[in-house]
């Protein structure tokens, strides 16, 4: 397929298109980034009605069940479905499972809806490093409601508010010192929290983790202005709760566009990820120059010898980059 055709097929929103799109995204092979970077240029800024949610929470809580039956009732209410998941890679082999769709086989069956799952490839926050850009050709494609699962909670998932309009964690039953547990840098920056797999024997224990959160929240600071960050119960399971999760989004969603704060928050989050996408391109052109790519490797065996302590290693290998300016 060639370029001009591959971004015609994209815009007209093939899923074969966009699915792609996204491989010469993630590519590492330069033919690979050169191609890319023409299909990002020719996509330009999307500027449509989309809406992006992130969707977090700690392994086991159900984030990949959660988000197929919230996408099957966005779908059954006239909305086109994104769903990014992320899976942590190995630290030893590198490789990922990306096993997402079998665990949402209805939406990954309906043509209203696209999956891609991707390996997190060592990125912190809970996101893979092209997720910004996928995010991008999805609402190319027409997608007005993306939803991105990141690998889980914790400090570092804060990431993934640099690309989100909104922030839904998800907590279970039982919480008791979980609540303490949960990174406050989390709390601060969520705009939903739903403790899901509320069925069951679950279902007063889930009551009394409600009145936890709710109580943690409000010792908590909120990022949005007007917004106190709603708690809620719901069952992926039996599909309960969903609806009023999604209620609970579009409020939100009024609330950030009447303020202002959806509009800035866009504008904050593109500025942030131009900084993630020039330290990556300068990263990257620095280890593939032939000089100071064995320059890099001599001072590797340096530190491995102990002569010279890493944090000197790299200032002194810096300066001789940029010509000794300290």
């Amino acid at each position: 397929m060639k370029t001009e055709e591959l971004i015609g097929r994209l815009k007209s929103g093939e899923r074969r298109a966009l699915a792609k799109a996204i491989t010469l995204i993630e590519g590492a092979r330069p033919d690979q980034r050169d191609l890319a970077q023409e299909v990002l240029q020719s996509v330009g800024v999307v500027r449509n009605s989309s809406f992006r949610i992130g969707i977090t929470g700690a392994p086991g809580v159900g984030k990949s069940t959660f988000i197929e039956k919230l996408g099957m009732h966005l779908l059954s209410l006239g909305h086109r479905v994104a769903v990014l998941a992320v899976d942590p890679s190995s630290s030893l082999s590198g490789g990922s499972i990306l096993g997402d769709k079998t665990r949402m086989p209805e939406l990954a069956a309906d043509n209203r809806a696209f999956i891609r799952p991707s390996p997190s490839s060592g990125a912190l926050g809970g996101v893979n490093r092209r997720t910004h850009e996928t995010l991008l050709l999805c609402e190319a494609a027409g997608y007005d409601v993306i939803l991105i699962e990141t690998v889980g909670v914790g400090q570092s998932e804060v990431t993934v508010t640099e690309m989100v309009d909104c922030l839904v964690l998800l907590a279970l039953p039982h919480a008791g010192d979980e609540v303490q547990a949960i990174k406050k840098g989390v709390m601060e920056v969520l705009d939903l929290l739903v403790v899901h797999k509320c069925d069951g024997s679950l279902v007063e224990s889930a009551q009394q983790t409600v009145r936890e959160f709710r109580n943690a929240l409000q010792l908590a600071r909120h990022k949005v202005p007007s917004w106190t960050p709603p708690v809620l119960t719901a069952s992926s399971l039996h599909g309960l709760g969903i609806d009023e999760v999604w209620q609970q989004v579009l409020a939100f969603q009024k609330t950030v566009k009447s303020n202002g704060w959806f509009q800035q928050q866009r504008l904050t989050q593109n500025e942030a990820w131009f900084q993630h996408a020039f330290q990556d391109e300068v990263l990257d052109l620095l280890q593939r120059h032939p000089g100071i790519q064995q320059s890099i490797i001599e001072a590797c065996k340096a530190v491995r010898r102990g002569t010279v302590a890493p944090f000197t290693a790299a200032r002194e290998l810096a300066a001789t980059i940029l010509g000794g300016v300290p």
